[in-house]
């Protein structure tokens, strides 16, 4: 267990935050301020830096969820933190325009290729909003195609088929509806065509007979909120000719993959350039920003005000000013800090890998080596039925053994590796990794 008294082994003793569970319950919500947080053990942190978090109780965990994959400098960067606490003094909104706010884009548009415009927002949810408002405006056409398994936020219109009844091979297209809340009304997605991802077939014979009422394709190009599932090969470039073919814009949704699995985020690895992308998460190293980029033909929409995109907070200066920091620091020194997640996560999912075979445990490490993904499976898994047919029940106590041992990866297995993890934090986390595999055995 890596706790205040470092590997002293045992059980994490949670007191503090139990306590403090129930007194949060009488004021907030379910004691929670997002819905994800609702399950698993509620722990109370007091702080972060680098890659650790500690809590109330004084435990101390090596930390993989880094804010659900925003950290991707570790917990309170000086970089980053210094740039913000400097900014403060120059104000907070000011309803108008600031330098700041064309350094960034100047900067966020050297990173991505694809980029020829950008506006700025606060969260990923929302500039998903703006992405299919203005491609429906740029191709009059109404409806968007998304992909089972594929997380866009949690508005109404677009929160459907994250999870829920598992699609045979042969059933019809589009799938259907399976909303994801009570209180979520069936009409706001009723433009919604739901498709399974990673089939080429599927999205062939599904856009050919209908390409004229699509307006736009919205994928993760990495399946990270449901597993971590790659495209299969040519799947993302199959995409990019399709839409092509038939005027429907490809929207890539990077709200995790952006700045994190690149610079230029996974439009760059893949080489495949969508007509619009949504950033956020790592783009701010744990700040709130997003931001929604793409071609000057279709961003000038928002230009011309024919389609609407507002926000009060909107290129706030602590937001824009922490992003600016980020990004300098991740394009610095030939890129190093990129090299420094890569080979600390490469070594991650390696070693997790050759701990699975010494016990002859079916877990299965995908994704890539910035944000990659542990499951109980022996079958492939290549999209969300295949994914749904894991062994969740046996993944929910190896998550739990490994926090026993001050491991902290997300709630559904993904992890996520930062710029501050050490070569010591390796180390304790595959040793925890194989007291973790003998508890699944």
């Amino acid at each position: 267990m890596s706790t205040a008294k470092e590997h002293s082994g045992g059980n994490v003793a949670v007191s503090e935050s139990r306590r403090y569970h129930e007194l949060a319950r009488a004021r907030i919500a379910g004691g929670v301020n997002s819905n994800v947080r609702l399950s698993g053990t509620p722990i109370c942190f007091a702080s972060g830096k680098g890659s650790r978090l500690t809590d109330v109780d004084g435990n101390v965990y090596i930390d993989y969820a880094l804010g659900m994959g925003p950290n991707i400098l570790g917990h309170a960067p000086p970089a980053v933190t210094d740039e913000v606490a400097r900014a403060l003094g120059i104000g907070q909104l000011f309803a108008g325009q600031h330098p700041l706010e064309l350094e960034l884009a100047n900067r966020f548009c050297s990173c991505v290729r694809s980029a020829e415009l950008v506006r700025f927002g606060l969260s990923g949810s929302e500039m998903v909003q703006a992405a299919m408002r203005v491609a429906r405006a740029y191709t009059a056409r109404p409806e968007v195609i998304k992909f089972e398994g594929h997380y866009h936020g949690w508005f109404d219109n677009i929160l459907i088929n994250n999870s829920g009844p598992i699609s045979g091979e042969g059933d019809p297209l589009p799938r259907p509806h399976h909303l994801q809340s009570a209180g979520q009304s069936p009409q706001a997605s009723a433009d919604v065509a739901v498709l399974p991802w990673n089939d080429f077939e599927a999205i062939d014979r599904y856009v050919s007979a209908n390409a004229t009422k699509i307006a736009a394709i919205i994928t993760e190009p990495v399946m990270l909120n449901t597993g971590g599932i790659l495209p299969k090969q040519g799947y993302l470039q199959h995409l990019r000719r399709v839409t092509k073919q038939h005027g429907i814009v490809l929207i890539f949704d990077e709200v995790i993959t952006g700045f994190r699995v690149a610079l230029g985020g996974a439009q760059e690895l893949y080489d495949v350039e969508p007509d619009l992308s949504v950033f956020a998460k790592a783009l701010g190293a744990g700040f709130p920003v997003s931001a929604l980029a793409g071609r000057r033909e279709i961003m000038e929409l928002f230009a011309s005000g024919r389609v609407n995109h507002s926000g009060t907070y909107n290129a706030n200066i602590v937001s824009i000013s922490a992003a600016l920091a980020t990004l300098q620091v991740l394009s610095a020194d030939g890129q190093a800090a990129y090299t420094r997640i890569n080979g600390h996560g490469r070594t991650l999912m390696e070693g997790i890998t050759a701990a699975a075979h010494q016990y002859g445990v079916d877990l299965q490490v995908s994704g890539l080596p910035s944000a990659f993904h542990t499951c109980f499976a022996s079958h492939p898994i290549h999209d969300y039925t295949t994914y749904s047919r894991a062994d969740h029940k046996r993944l929910g106590l190896f998550l739990a053994a490994l926090l026993e041992r001050g491991v902290r990866p997300t709630g559904r297995g993904t992890w996520f590796v930062s710029s501050a993890h050490t070569d010591s934090d390796i180390t304790s986390t595959l040793d925890a990794v194989g007291y973790a595999l003998k508890r699944c055995l």
